[in-house]
């Protein structure tokens, strides 16, 4: 009689970008930082207590009520694309509903793209520090990446882009968060942005854009962001995540036409299309006009938080600990000049204080990790004022008895 037993001996053959993938700090945080004794800077999580709760529920209803294709397979939403076109003009893009292609969210958008442009064992352009998510994306195609340091006062080194381009370096595109840097915090000059988009035209280089926290400005005259300067060679990722919900897992980018079909191969490839009735729901939101003084209350709430943060800062950390004041976003990268073993800290941080960080050194590309300081990644978004003050407090008498 044959065994149908499994051979418990037997190794399933995996991929071999999978030998050296780990799982990201920011996941393992998810986990930490949820448990309800923790109070967490570590990530980047909108405050709950501003979700436009009710009036979204009145959407959804709305839209159950009134659309009998709200709960179908569909096309992508042609009135939510017009929605995103009068968005992006706030944010100084002109663009038509024939460019916007919506996604299951931000990081969607950085994975259509990559697969868009990239070769398996192709080659990109990075910053040393940058987004996990991002990092992740490329993980699967054994890329190359090539990175170049960021400036903390005006984002990334355009001379060192330049460098490696004219070296006859061409990467199948440049990722960059251009305002609210994850996990800097630094938002980009407008003459280097000026600079960066006249390289991709004239090394016919595409840039790949996040603004996933182009909204959450706290100037009165934000920058606007590179595709606004050039439609052809600057790929925009966009997301409702931050400025509504992220559970909604709604975004776009904001690509030339002639790519969509394209596009919309990949994307059936992966999840067929974007929740049909997120689509509706968000649009119909979107209908009533409050979005507007939504991103007003939540840049004034931040705000806040941010200040406090910063002031808890200046009276509590020490005196090698060196910080800037974003402009944008909902971190606050801090430095420090002695030598502190972060992951140590962390660890003592959530046995000891109950206090949740990213250490610095998650944010390094693979391989570009030679200049690295001790630092940490802090968000303000997610906690209360009072709880900021209570935190860092707590934070930096652990830093002192470190």
């Amino acid at each position: 009689m044959l065994s149908t037993s499994p051979d418990t001996t037997a190794e399933i053959t995996l991929a071999n970008w999978t030998r050296v993938v780990e799982v990201s700090a920011l996941q393992e945080m998810l986990t930490v930082a949820s448990r309800p004794e923790i109070l967490s800077f570590a990530l980047g999580l909108p405050a709950p207590e501003f979700f436009p709760t009710e009036l979204y529920a009145e959407a959804v209803a709305h839209v159950l009520a009134t659309d009998p294709a709200a709960l179908q397979y569909g096309p992508p939403f042609l009135p939510l694309k017009r929605h995103i076109v009068a968005l992006m003009k706030q944010r100084g893009v002109s663009c038509t509903e024939e460019q916007i292609f919506l996604t299951t969210g931000a990081q969607q958008g950085m994975n259509l793209l990559t697969h868009l442009l990239l070769d398996a064992g192709g080659r990109i352009l990075t910053e040393e520090l940058t987004y996990t998510g991002f990092q992740q994306v490329v993980e699967s195609f054994e890329a190359e990446i090539l990175t170049v340091k960021t400036d903390l006062d005006s984002g990334l080194d355009v001379d060192a882009v330049e460098s490696v381009l004219a070296d006859g370096m061409r990467p199948a595109f440049i990722y960059t968060v251009t305002d609210g840097h994850n996990p800097l915090g630094v938002s980009m000059s407008p003459a280097k942005r000026a600079r960066l988009v006249e390289l991709a035209r004239r090394y016919q280089t595409p840039i790949v854009e996040d603004d996933a926290y182009g909204f959450l400005h706290y100037e009165d005259s934000p920058t606007p962001p590179l595709r606004a300067l050039d439609e052809q060679w600057v790929f925009y990722v966009g997301s409702f995540s931050k400025i509504l919900a992220p559970s909604l897992r709604v975004g776009w980018i904001v690509v030339p036409e002639a790519l969509m079909s394209k596009l919309s191969i990949l994307k059936e490839a992966s999840d067929i299309n974007t929740a049909t009735l997120a689509q509706r729901s968000i649009s119909a939101y979107l209908d009533r006009g409050l979005l507007d003084s939504h991103l007003a209350e939540l840049r004034r709430q931040y705000r806040v938080r941010r200040d406090q943060m910063l002031c808890a800062l200046r009276e509590h950390f020490p005196h090698d600990a060196h910080w800037r004041t974003p402009t944008n976003g909902v971190f606050i990268w801090v430095e420090f000049t002695s030598e502190l073993d972060m992951n140590k800290l962390l660890q003592a941080a959530i046995a000891e204080e109950r206090i949740a960080f990213v250490p610095g050194q998650a944010f390094y590309v693979r391989g570009a990790r030679h200049s690295q300081r001790a630092a940490m990644r802090l968000n303000f978004s997610n906690c209360s004022a009072e709880r900021i003050e209570d935190g860092i407090t707590r934070l930096a008498r652990l830093i002192s008895r470190a």
